[in-house]
């Protein structure tokens, strides 16, 4: 296929104007986006003809508009919610029109388009798509209650709604229109051969014997062995469809990357990335492929990247392969990982997420995983960096950006990747009880390598996270729903008294800010109460929804020795969380890390109930 830049130019500057067209004329815009993305791979498996014609887009948006009614055929007219009210006013009018009225009305005032070629497009004579116009403009200005003069205006806000920029690359697009070429071709020999085996099978002798094409005589009687039914064919899923070097370089500022290995991969442990824990995240997938990347040329240190795609059998099998994979980062369970941040990526195939790590072996790495789903397939992209060299967030979102806008043209592919939109999100739940603490929550504390290991929830009849100033009960009404666990680091040498405990509870809404208020109390009156006790509050925060507190409690034991505590109290809601820490000499935790702590604390929180009367 020739002029790919010709074609580029073509597909940017012709593919917003189908969208809108397509939106109003079946009211339904992720099937017109993907009616308008497929016309386009059409287009280009037929360029060569199409480039040459006088009207391209003519030839383009018949194919798009085709699509979009076929795909919207079996959806009631428009159901998005949040339009703008211009928008959903002007869809109204437009859904109150027979469709034949609705798309001659269309084409006359969003294309250029004479009434010859609307009456060809429309198929009708030209006397009766005139008639068909006049009604149309007439019915649709009372619906929209604006004059025919000003009905071209009030498309304007509805090409401002589509207009997000989420479109796949026209390289992805050319590159699915060679492929349907490539289809095509071997179609066409198949269908050649089978024609010649259905000739051979008409052809026979009198005593019923007819040729095979390998020239053996077989009686025409003979069914011949029997067959079991075939093994349905393995979804397309093309090593092109994968993010390339130079994409990965683009989001990686300073390392250049080249591909060292893609393949499907079926051999070895199948374990290709940190935190991962099988082989693939749909077990009963029907394709698979990963591509591994090395940086190119010298490096000081060893960055790691790598992409995952997954085809799974559906939608809800592709969103539990989502969920998955996005478990494996959430909860990571590599020695000595921490979850740092979690992000939802707004416009992004049909659901995105970005979760950032830091693990502590040897210098330490930060890791940006993204995991995305676009229809049947998930896809997921790792980076691994020392501490101090990672891409921004921003930029790893749009290297997930990119691996959705590669894989959105296959078959089975939902909405493609956009423009990236980052928004903060709670940590995904990774315990039986969702509101608590995880391993992968914690930070290391000084001069210790081995990893937190947590012991499993239990029903909080004691609560080892409170201080001798407060002694909080979690087993008792108002409390429901206690809960309790302690993280020890047992490959260590440390006394036994060394550990993090954090127990929930859940109380109704108007006693829950009063039970955290009565923690206060107690550890502001302490230092009176208990003689040889200080303690210093080091954060407070008061909400109507919302508290969080941190002391440092010191109780002296003797001249010479005494205990340090760190203790905090959270509310989201309805939810309590207490958590308390006993440090060992020189080992604990960095300045502010337990204040960190709590404020994951708090945020795990938001997964729990949010009122109870």
């Amino acid at each position: 296929m020739k002029d790919p830049d010709q074609f580029d130019h073509f597909y940017k500057d012709v593919r917003n104007r189908l969208l809108v067209l397509t939106y109003c004329l079946t009211g339904d815009l992720s099937s017109s986006r993907a009616a308008v993305r497929d016309a386009f791979v059409v287009t280009w498996h037929h360029w060569r003809k199409v480039s040459k014609l006088e009207d391209p887009e003519a030839w383009t948006r018949v194919r798009a508009c085709a699509r979009a009614q076929r795909r919207h055929t079996a959806k009631l007219w428009h159901r998005e919610k949040g339009l703008d009210p211009e928008v959903k006013a002007t869809l109204d009018a437009l859904g109150k029109l027979p469709v034949t009225q609705r798309r001659v009305l269309l084409l006359s005032h969003l294309t250029t388009a004479s009434l010859a070629e609307i009456a060809r497009e429309v198929g009708l004579p030209r006397v009766d798509t005139e008639r068909e116009l006049q009604t149309a403009t007439s019915q649709f200005a009372m619906a929209r209650e604006v004059p025919t003069t000003s009905i071209r205006t009030v498309f304007e806000p509805v090409r401002a709604h589509v207009d997000d920029g989420r479109w796949p690359r026209a390289t992805i697009v050319r590159r699915s229109g060679a492929a349907r070429r490539r289809t095509h071709t071997v179609i066409g020999v198949a269908a050649t051969v089978a024609a010649l085996v259905l000739t051979g099978t008409l052809v026979g002798d009198a005593t019923g014997v007819r040729p095979t094409l390998t020239g053996e005589r077989v009686a025409a009687s003979d069914p011949g062995p029997s067959s079991s039914p075939p093994t349905p064919e393995p979804a397309d899923l093309p090593a092109e469809a994968l993010v390339s070097s130079d994409e990965l370089t683009r989001t990686t500022p300073g390392t250049r990357w080249e591909v060292a290995r893609t393949d499907d991969n079926s051999t070895g442990s199948g374990l290709v990335m940190p935190c991962q824990d099988e082989r693939y995240a749909d077990p009963r997938g029907t394709a698979a492929l990963v591509r591994r990347f090395d940086p190119a040329g010298p490096a000081h240190s060893t960055p790691t990247a790598v992409q995952t795609a997954q085809v799974s059998m559906s939608r809800r099998a592709a969103a539990r392969g989502f969920d998955t994979a996005v478990g494996w980062f959430a909860g990571c369970q590599t020695d000595r990982a921490q979850l740092l941040g979690t992000h939802a990526v707004d416009g992004v195939g049909d659901e995105a997420m970005l979760l950032e790590l830091r693990t502590w072996d040897g210098d330490g790495s930060t890791v940006l995983a993204g995991v995305a789903r676009t229809g049947d397939l998930v896809t997921t992209t790792l980076t691994r960096f020392p501490v101090g060299r990672q891409p921004s967030l921003a930029r790893s979102a749009a290297l997930l950006s990119d691996a959705v806008s590669g894989l959105c043209m296959l078959q089975g592919a939902g909405s493609c990747g956009g423009a990236p939109r980052l928004r903060d999100v709670a940590p995904v739940p990774v315990t039986s009880v969702p509101t608590m603490l995880a391993e992968v929550d914690l930070p290391p504390v000084t001069g210790i390598r081995d990893p937190w290991v947590g012991t499993e929830p239990r029903q909080a009849r004691s609560n080892a996270a409170a201080t001798g100033c407060d002694q909080t009960d979690f087993s008792a009404a108002p409390v429901s729903d206690g809960a309790t666990r302690t993280f020890l680091i047992p490959d260590a040498d440390l006394p036994a008294e060394f550990g993090l405990t954090e127990t929930v509870g859940t109380l109704p809404a108007a006693k829950a800010g009063a039970f955290v208020d009565q923690v206060r109390a107690e550890l502001a009156a302490c230092p009176d109460k208990h003689m040889g006790t200080d303690v210093v509050r080091v954060m407070h925060v008061d909400e109507k929804d919302r508290d969080l507190s941190v002391w440092h409690v010191t109780t002296q034991i003797s001249d010479d020795e005494s205990v340090d505590y760190l203790m905090g109290v959270a509310r989201d809601g309805t939810s309590v969380a207490q958590v308390g820490f006993v440090p060992a000499p020189k080992v604990g935790f960095a300045p502010g890390a337990f204040v960190g702590i709590m404020e994951r604390a708090l945020a795990r929180l938001d997964t729990g109930p949010t009122s109870r009367s």
